[in-house]
């Protein structure tokens, strides 16, 4: 039996799909011969390893996920933690490489299965399918000797009826079915959501590989969870699903438009974000003005701390302050100004 996605394309879904295709055209166009892609890659690299291990319980900071992929020792780190770390850069490399495939085996799966699950599964073998019973939280999936026919429907949907939707949406419903059918004893996770980046890939989304929405599900695992549970609590229907991923990569975007205005103009310094300085950047979006107290409130920071964020981002034309000495507030400078 053919798989067969049940959705409805709401305005509030159509009307983010398209916010996500004009951000993302507007970082593409952008981001056409520039000798700074490498660097957004290698930092893209780094925040799809750490979310999607952090999901699973990784305690590994972005920091040390970083020294990782430098070839450095990141202080109090324990192997299992490092081996999945590198694990999922090898198992981007993997897909980066293959960006451009057509059509998907099951080979491909247990090879990427292997790649990632390799030395850290607490169950069952690297790269083939399981052959025991699972329980995810209220979830129960599929029997093992249902799944592989189970991906084998999902396969041949991939390779054939994908196309009919976005790639937004079918990234989207490839990330959930696979969650659904669970089809290795442990690694379910950090596969699916390197799957649905594949997808993205091969579909020329990201064609420079500079999105990282995993960042969007760690920042929110509870909300990541619900939304991949209330699938089932409505039949299977996938319509607030979509409208969840297609949130988290407007989202997604909106962060990386963001770097991309840090290094897009070359006569200003160069900045690598920290997350609190991303968090900043997004607060003043939101909010338009905020004063310093405000800002270190949200923060959760010093004094001192806000200012240590806020001093580069003055330097790199990124933000500026309005107003008196005493009423000042910093607000997002626009590009082109």
């Amino acid at each position: 039996m053919a798989y067969t996605p049940q959705l409805q394309i709401t305005p509030r879904l159509l009307s983010m799909v398209e916010s996500v295709a004009a951000l993302r055209e507007r970082i593409q166009g952008a981001a056409v011969a520039v000798s700074w892609i490498p660097g957004l890659q290698r930092d893209t690299r780094a925040r799809n390893a750490h979310a999607s291990t952090a999901i699973e319980g990784n305690a590994l900071t972005l920091e040390q996920v970083r020294a990782i992929e430098d070839g450095r020792e990141p202080l109090a780190s324990d192997e299992r933690s490092r081996r999945e770390v590198l694990n999922y850069f090898a198992g981007l490399r993997y897909i980066e490489k293959r960006a451009d495939q057509e059509r998907f085996r099951h080979e491909d799966i247990f090879e990427l299965h292997r790649i990632l699950a390799a030395g850290v599964m607490d169950q069952g073998d690297a790269g083939r399918y399981r052959t025991i019973g699972v329980r995810v939280g209220l979830h129960v999936p599929p029997r093992p000797d249902d799944v592989s026919g189970l991906m084998f429907e999902l396969l041949d949907w991939w390779n054939t009826r994908s196309r009919d939707l976005s790639p937004v949406l079918s990234s989207a419903v490839l990330h959930h079915q696979f969650e659904t059918i669970h089809p290795f004893a442990d690694g379910n996770g950090r596969t699916g959501r390197a799957l649905a980046l594949w997808e993205l890939y091969r579909r020329g989304f990201d064609t420079h590989h500079l999105f990282s929405v995993d960042e969007f599900y760690w920042e929110d695992r509870p909300r990541y969870y619900a939304a991949l549970d209330v699938v089932r609590r409505e039949s299977y229907d996938l319509s607030q699903w979509l409208e969840y991923c297609a949130e988290g990569l407007r989202h997604t975007l909106e962060r990386v438009w963001m770097r991309v205005q840090t290094l897009h103009d070359r006569t200003q310094p160069r900045v690598v974000l920290r997350p609190k300085q991303e968090r900043l950047l997004q607060l003043l979006r939101d909010h338009g003005a905020m004063a310093p107290s405000e800002i270190w409130a949200a923060l959760g920071v010093s004094r001192q701390g806000a200012m240590n964020l806020i001093r580069p981002l003055l330097d790199a034309g990124m933000i500026e302050r309005v107003g008196g000495k005493k009423t000042g507030k910093y607000v997002l400078r626009r590009l082109g100004e």
